[in-house]
């Protein structure tokens, strides 16, 4: 990861000035991101499979003869 720096603002005199992270915060900062992007896919797993399970209990549905509508109806 590349150099991170963060804004100090000294609200009393509006002095601003940027200070680098230290290797504690770019730790906890690429531990943040390795989390996020873990729940991500984990999300996106969940999503992918409740849309496999709902096309494969449409598709029992109509092998047991219903219509789109009447699965529709049951189904919302």
């Amino acid at each position: 990861m590349s150099a991170m720096n963060k804004l100090i603002v000294d609200c009393s005199t509006g002095e601003e000035r940027f200070v680098p992270y230290t290797a504690e915060e770019i730790a906890e900062a690429e531990a943040m991101a390795a989390r996020h992007k873990e729940e991500a896919a984990a999300q996106e797993a969940a999503a992918e499979k409740t849309a496999t399970d709902k096309a494969s209990g449409n598709q029992k549905l109509k092998d047991l003869g219903l219509t789109d509508d009447e699965i529709a109806a049951i189904t919302s």
